[in-house]
């Protein structure tokens, strides 16, 4: 049996699965939050317990032998632990923007490109914990000068549960201070932030079983203390695993609230390349990881705007009987996306007659998202590194509609997987492998299994909308920088 674990920004999950990888039992608790205007904070210890609980709550119901233990979730959020490994203040999440007056110093040091090539991120934002610890510097000197080891939260769950300190490559890519080509911490941006590396954990590969759970672990969760500890990876990376995308060519598409995309590279990409790249799932690979965060949120927005909150299924229902029609919509509603990242950009309607219906509008909506999924797939294409299909999971995956617009849209099949939500399902997997259930991680992926196929159906209609779109998009901009 293997257990995998989602530390997630909304909801923290544990599931558990067979040897055959089938899902027997998950649990889940909701994240508090502690806000205050651009703060965005937890209580670290407080989110262990939860664990502790969940986990004692799957054992109590489904008493068991676990190989592994295998961890996904969120990346960036901070962890600042004292000379006794506990946590100095509550930890920073990654949603904090408390740092952007950091953002401009550290860009007035390090150029965009210097930047690009070390960490592989397009852009300083206060999303990276590098940023943070520099305000931490700036604002709270009695805590900063207290800090013996900085860890992102997944790590710092890793050291509760094990004792050992390490730092998942994979998401020490999302710090701002990791060099994703010579797998070492950049130590210019470690000087630039008043931090040593001594303060910061051994890097390890992700995958990797790093020691046991503690004697104090086991006696509270019920599992046993011979039961292995996984690194695991990213969320993004882990849902890659989990629809079978562990190989160049492969697509994972997550349309939630922000759309996501995740392909892995042909061999070792150009660091000048103008592309979100991280350090993969395995060993000395890379992961292409566009981000638009136009996505979900424009449909959320336009039912809740335009549609009294509309369900879906209803919704689906009134778009299959829609008309087409040459309506377009930029969906650029929270500004700066994935491949051009304009910060002028905004949302517009072009083309919008009193005989449009609002199926018709929403119609426009999802297929100017999928206009924005094209445009990313051609920069992925001009990278080298071929797409053959797309697997679609989150929220849009459930919509048939939606689904086939991003096929005929993009040219490529789109396929769903039978489980949409599959990052447990991913490190469960590299648990499975890593545990010698399976030779590779290819023969693992082998087992997942798709619940439908949407082939494409390009036309000179989609194509004429498609080139329309690029140019609207181009002469929004135009205005908007007047």
């Amino acid at each position: 049996m293997y257990i995998g674990v989602d530390l997630g920004s909304t909801n923290l999950k544990v599931a558990l699965y067979d040897a055959q990888l089938s899902c027997v039992a998950q649990k889940s608790a909701p994240v508090e939050y502690i806000r205050q205007g651009e703060f965005i904070e937890f209580d670290a210890e407080k989110y262990y317990e939860s664990l502790l609980s969940l986990l004692r709550d799957l054992m109590l119901d489904n008493p068991c032998k676990v190989a592994q233990i295998a961890f996904t979730g969120q990346a960036e959020s901070l962890v600042c632990l004292d000379e006794n490994g506990k946590p100095l203040l509550n930890a920073i999440s990654w949603m904090d923007e408390r740092s952007g007056a950091e953002c401009e110093e550290l860009e007035k040091q390090f150029s965009g490109d210097l930047c690009h090539q070390k960490t592989g991120q397009q852009a300083i934002l206060p999303t990276w914990p590098a940023t943070k610890i520099l305000w931490l510097q700036k604002n709270r000197r009695e805590i900063f000068s207290k800090v013996a080891t900085y860890m992102l939260l997944k790590d710092y769950i890793v050291y509760c549960l094990t004792g050992c300190k390490c730092a998942d490559m994979s998401i020490a890519t999302f710090s701002f201070y990791f060099d994703i080509y010579n797998k070492c911490y950049w130590q210019e941006m470690l000087s630039a932030i008043g931090i040593s590396e001594s303060q910061l954990p051994p890097l390890a590969e992700p995958g990797a079983v790093v020691g046991t759970l503690t004697e104090e672990v086991a006696k509270a969760t019920g599992l046993s203390s011979q039961t292995k500890v996984n690194t695991g990876t990213l969320d993004h990376f882990a849902g890659m695993i989990g629809t079978g995308n562990i190989a160049p060519g492969g697509m994972t598409l997550s349309t939630g609230t922000t759309m996501v995309l995740a392909t892995m590279t042909d061999g070792k990409p150009d660091p000048a390349w103008d592309m979100a790249l991280h350090y993969g799932f395995l060993p000395n690979t890379y992961v292409m990881l566009p981000v638009m965060e136009s996505g979900g949120v424009c449909l959320d927005w336009f039912r809740r705007t335009c549609m009294n909150n509309m369900d879906y299924d209803t919704l689906n229902r009134e778009l299959l009987a829609s008309e087409e029609t040459g309506l377009l919509f930029l969906p650029y509603l929270v500004g700066t996306n994935a491949p051009e990242f304009d910060r002028e950009a905004t949302g517009v309607f072009f083309g919008l007659r009193q005989e449009h219906t609002a199926a018709q509008m929403a119609k426009a909506v999802m297929e100017g998202v999928c206009f924005v999924l094209r445009k990313n797939c051609e920069d992925i294409l001009s990278k080298g590194t071929k797409i053959t299909s797309i697997v679609a999971t989150g929220g849009g995956a459930k919509s048939p509609v939606w689904c086939q617009l991003q096929a005929d849209i993009t040219g490529l099949p789109v396929e769903v997987p039978a489980v949409t939500e599959a990052a447990c399902l991913g490190v469960a997997m590299l648990a499975a492998w890593n545990e010698g259930q399976y030779e590779t991680l290819k023969a693992a992926a082998k087992d997942v299994k798709m619940v439908r196929r949407y082939e494409p159906n390009p036309s000179e209609t989609i194509e004429k909308k498609y080139q329309k779109f690029c140019k609207l998009y181009d002469a929004a901009l135009q205005i908007a920088r007047m």
